[in-house]
C-alpha cells in the first residue's frame, strides 16, 4: 500500500483538472448576451489570442536554445543528466498552457458574467468566481499533475532501477533534473507576466490619459480607440500572467520542499522518501480541498457582501487542508527525531512538521489580511490617500508612496517570524515545509485573484454596450473587490516566494558544497550589493517600457480623435486593432530586457567568482525584492481603489466628491502612476526572486566546490598570527599558508 501511495499525487491532479472541465463547461453553457455584447468580447478574445501567439512565437526560440544548453550542461557533472531539457520542456509548456486555460476562460466568461448582471449581483458573481476557478484548479491540477507523474519517472529511472541511495547522489539526479522543470516554469512565467504586464498597463494608461482626462470620456467608453487593449490587457496580464506566475511558484516550492527533504533520513515505511514525497501530497490534498472552498462562494442578494463570500470559501479551504495535514503527517512521517544535517542541524519531529505547515498558513493568511487592509476602499490607508488627494496630484502621489513604504513593515514582521518559527520547529525543512502549506490552497488563491479581471471585463463590456446604470452597478461592486482580491493575492504570492527563495537557498547551498554565506568577506558583501540592486533595475526596465508603450498609444489614441471624424458622435467606430498591435509589439520588445537580467546575472556571478559570491547575490534580490514587490503592489493597490471610491463619492472636508471633480482628476493620477506598480513590476518581483534561485540551483552541480571542474587550480590562502611575549614585549607573527586544491 505505502509503495502505491506516490501514484496518489498524479492522481489527485487528474481530478482537479476533471473538475476544471466540469466548471469550463458549466460556464460556456451561460446567456451571451445581444449580438452588440458577443462582438465586443469577441474583439477581446482575438486581441488575447493575438498575444498569446506573438510571445509563444519568441518564447519558443528561448525554449530550444536553453534547452539544448541545458542537455548539453546535464552531461558534464555526475549528478545531473541530459533528460533535464526534456524536464525543462515540459514545464516551460505546461507553464504557458496553464495561462492560456485562464485567458481562455476569462475570454468567455466576461460577457456571460455581463449578461448574468442584467439580473442579480448574485448571478454575476457566480459566473466570474465560476470562470475564476476553472484558472485556479487548472493551474494548481497541472502542477501536480506534471510534478507529481515526474517525479515518479525520475525516481524509478535514477534511483529504484540502479539500486541507488534515496538520501545520495541518485536522488540528488532525480530531483535536479526535477528542477529543469521549475526552470521552464518559472522562465516562462516571467516572461509572460512581465510582457503581460507592459501590455495591459500600455493600453490602461493610455486609455485613461486621453480618454478619461483629455476627453472626459467615462472609462471603457465604446469611442475611446484604446478600450479593447486595455480591456485585452486584463486578460494577458492579470489572468494568463497570473497563471503562468502561480504555476511557477507553486512547482518552485514543492521543489525547494523535496530538495530539502532528500536530506532527511527517515526510516519510514515509503522506502525513505517520506520527507521528499509529502510536499508532493498536501499540495494534492490542498487542491481538493481548494474544490471544496469553490462550493461555499456564494451570496443570498444584491446587499450581501462578495468579499465575505469570497473570504469564507477561502477559509473554509485552509481549515481543511490544516486538518488533513495532521493526520497524514502523522502517517506518513515516522516515530522518533528526524534531522536535516546542516542549517544549525536541528532535530524534529513529525509534529514540528505539522506546525510548520500551520504557520505557513497563518502566515499566507496574515498575509492576505494585512494586504487587504492596505488595499481596501473605507480603510484608513485608502482614506488618507482620498484625502490628499484634495490637495492636488502631488499630494495624492505622496500619499501613495508613503502608504506603499509603510505596507511593509508588518508583511516583513509577519514573515520574519513565519521563518523563524518554522526553522525552531523543523528547521530549515520546516522553513520549506510552512512555504508548501501556504501553496496548498493555491487553486482557490488563484480562483478568488482571476474572478476580479473578469468582472473588470464584464463592466468594460457594460459600458461599451451602452447597458442600463445598474448592470454596471453590479459589475463595479465585482471590479472592486476584485482590485482588492488582486493585491491580496499579489502579497500572498510575494510571501511565498519569500519563505520559497531561502528554501531554495538552502537547497542551494547544500548542492554547490558551502556551509554558509560568510557577509564578512569583500567578494561575498559585493555580491550582496550587486543583488539588492537587481530589484531597482528590474523595476526601472519595466516601468520606463510600460511609459514608453504608453506614449505610443497616447499618440495613437489622439491621432484617431483628430483624424478620424464622427468618433465622439458615435457616428464612426474607432481602429482598436490599431492599439492591440501597439500594446502586442511593446509588450514583445520589452520583455526581453527584464527577463534577461534574471536568468544571466546568477549564472555570470556564479562561473566567474564562485558558488559564496552567488549566495551573497541571491540573498540580495531576495531580501530588496520582496520590499519591492510589497511596496509596489500595496501602494498601486491603494491609488486604484482611492480613485475608485470618488465613483460613489467620498466625503472630503465636510464636501462631497465625485467623478470629474479636480479631487478625482488627481486620483485618476495616482492611480496611473500606480498601474505599472501593481501590474507589472511588483508583481514580477515574486518570479525575479524564484527565478535566480532556480537557476543558482540548477548550476550549483557545475560551481559546486567539490564539482571536480570549478575551482580546480585555485589557491585558498590562510593567514595565521600569532603573538608572542618576549622580555615584555609584544611581538606579532604572521605566516601566509598556501593550500592547492
Amino acid at each position: 500500500m505505502e509503495q502505491m501511495f506516490i501514484y496518489v499525487v498524479p492522481l489527485l491532479g487528474i481530478i482537479g483538472l476533471i473538475v476544471m472541465a466540469i466548471k469550463s463547461s458549466w460556464v460556456t453553457k451561460q446567456e451571451t448576451g445581444d449580438a452588440n455584447m458577443v462582438e465586443l468580447a469577441g474583439h477581446i478574445a482575438k486581441g488575447a489570442m493575438a498575444f498569446l501567439k506573438a510571445e509563444w512565437k519568441i518564447l519558443g526560440y528561448f525554449v530550444v536554445i536553453a534547452a539544448i544548453i541545458l542537455g548539453w550542461s546535464g552531461t558534464l557533472v555526475e549528478t545531473s543528466s541530459p533528460i533535464i531539457a526534456i524536464s525543462f520542456i515540459i514545464g516551460a509548456v505546461l507553464s504557458a498552457f496553464a495561462g492560456y486555460l485562464g485567458m481562455n476562460i476569462a475570454t468567455k466568461a466576461n460577457v456571460r458574467t455581463t449578461q448574468a448582471a442584467k439580473t442579480s449581483l448574485k448571478n454575476a458573481l457566480n459566473v466570474s468566481f465560476n470562470g475564476g476557478s476553472v484558472m485556479g484548479l487548472g493551474v494548481a491540477g497541472l502542477a501536480v499533475l506534471g510534478m507529481g507523474s515526474l517525479f515518479i519517472v525520475f525516481y524509478n529511472m535514477f534511483v529504484l532501477s540502479t539500486g541507488g541511495d534515496v538520501n545520495g547522489k541518485a536522488m540528488e539526479t532525480a530531483l535536479e533534473v526535477l528542477a529543469g522543470f521549475s526552470l521552464g516554469a518559472e522562465s516562462i512565467a516571467l516572461f509572460a507576466r512581465v510582457g503581460g504586464g507592459i501590455y495591459t498597463k500600455a493600453a490602461d494608461v493610455g486609455a485613461d490619459l486621453v480618454g478619461k482626462v483629455e476627453a472626459g470620456i467615462p472609462e471603457d467608453d465604446v469611442r475611446n480607440p484604446a478600450t479593447i487593449a486595455d480591456n485585452v490587457g486584463d486578460n494577458v496580464g492579470d489572468v494568463a500572467g497570473m497563471g503562468a506566475d502561480l504555476f511557477g511558484s507553486y512547482v518552485a516550492t514543492i521543489l525547494a520542499s523535496m530538495v530539502l527533504g532528500r536530506e532527511i533520513v527517515s526510516a519510514d515505511n515509503f522506502g525513505g522518501i517520506a520527507p521528499v514525497l509529502l510536499p508532493l501530497v498536501i499540495a494534492g490534498l490542498g487542491l481538493m480541498f481548494s474544490i471544496v472552498g469553490t462550493f461555499f462562494v456564494k451570496i443570498a442578494n444584491d446587499s450581501s457582501s462578495v468579499q465575505a463570500a469570497l473570504n469564507r470559501g477561502n477559509w473554509i479551504s485552509i481549515l481543511l487542508t490544516v486538518a488533513a495535514s495532521y493526520p497524514l503527517i502523522m502517517y506518513m512521517l515516522p516515530d522518533g527525531e528526524l534531522v536535516l544535517s546542516r542549517g544549525g542541524s536541528i532535530a524534529f519531529t513529525k509534529m514540528g512538521v505539522f506546525g510548520a505547515v500551520v504557520i505557513g498558513l497563518i502566515v499566507g493568511a496574515l498575509m492576505s489580511m494585512i494586504t487587504e487592509y492596505y488595499t481596501s476602499m473605507g480603510k484608513k490607508p485608502v482614506n488618507s490617500i482620498i484625502k490628499q488627494s484634495s490637495t492636488g496630484h502631488a499630494t495624492n502621489i505622496i500619499g501613495g508612496l508613503s502608504v506603499g513604504m509603510e505596507s511593509t513593515v508588518a508583511p516583513i514582521l509577519v514573515l520574519a517570524a513565519g521563518i523563524y518559527s518554522s526553522f525552531l520547529v523543523a528547521g530549515l525543512y520546516g522553513v520549506a515545509i510552512a512555504a508548501a502549506g501556504m501553496m496548498a490552497t493555491t487553486a482557490m488563491q488563484l480562483a478568488i485573484d482571476a474572478f476580479g479581471p473578469i468582472a473588470d471585463n464584464a463592466g468594460g463590456i457594460a459600458e461599451m454596450s451602452g447597458l442600463p446604470k445598474e448592470v454596471r452597478e453590479r459589475t463595479d461592486i465585482l471590479d472592486a473587490v476584485g482590485n482588492t482580491t488582486a493585491a491580496t493575492g499579489k502579497g500572498f504570492a510575494i510571501a511565498s516566494a519569500a519563505l520559497t527563495a531561502l528554501a531554495l537557498f538552502a537547497a542551494y547551498v547544500g548542492i554547490a558544497g558551502i556551509d554558509s554565506i560568510d557577509i564578512y568577506k569583500a567578494d561575498v558583501l559585493a555580491g550582496l550589493f550587486v543583488g539588492a540592486m537587481i530589484p531597482f533595475i528590474f523595476s526601472s526596465l519595466a516601468i520606463a517600457a510600460v511609459g514608453r508603450a504608453a506614449m505610443d498609444m497616447v499618440n495613437e489614441v489622439r491621432r484617431q480623435f483628430r483624424e478620424i471624424p464622427g468618433i465622439m458622435e458615435y457616428k464612426a467606430k474607432p481602429e482598436y486593432e490599431k492599439c492591440v498591435e501597439i500594446s502586442t509589439k511593446a509588450s514583445i520588445r520589452e520583455m526581453v530586457a527584464p527577463g534577461a537580467i534574471a536568468l544571466l546575472a546568477p549564472m555570470i556571478v556564479g562561473f566567474a567568482f564562485g558558488p559564496e559570491v552567488l549566495g551573497g547575490l541571491l540573498a540580495g534580490i531576495t531580501v530588496s525584492g520582496v520590499l519591492m514587490g510589497i511596496f509596489q503592489n500595496n501602494a498601486g493597490g491603494a491609488w486604484d481603489n482611492a480613485k475608485k471610491s470618488f465613483e460613489k463619492g467620498v466625503e472630503i472636508n465636510g464636501k462631497m466628491e465625485y467623478k470629474g471633480s479636480d479631487a478625482h482628476k488627481a486620483s485618476v493620477t495616482g492611480d496611473t502612476v500606480g498601474d505599472p506598480f501593481k501590474d507589472t513590476s511588483g508583481p514580477s518581483m515574486n518570479i525575479l526572486i524564484k527565478l535566480t534561485s532556480i537557476v543558482a540551483l540548477v548550476i550549483a552541480p557545475h560551481i559546486s566546490d567539490h564539482s571536480g571542474h570549478s575551482h580546480a587550480n585555485a589557491e585558498k590562502v590562510e593567514v595565521k598570527k600569532e603573538i608572542t611575549y618576549e622580555d615584555g614585549k609584544k611581538i606579532e607573527k604572521i605566516e601566509k599558508i598556501v593550500i592547492k586544491n
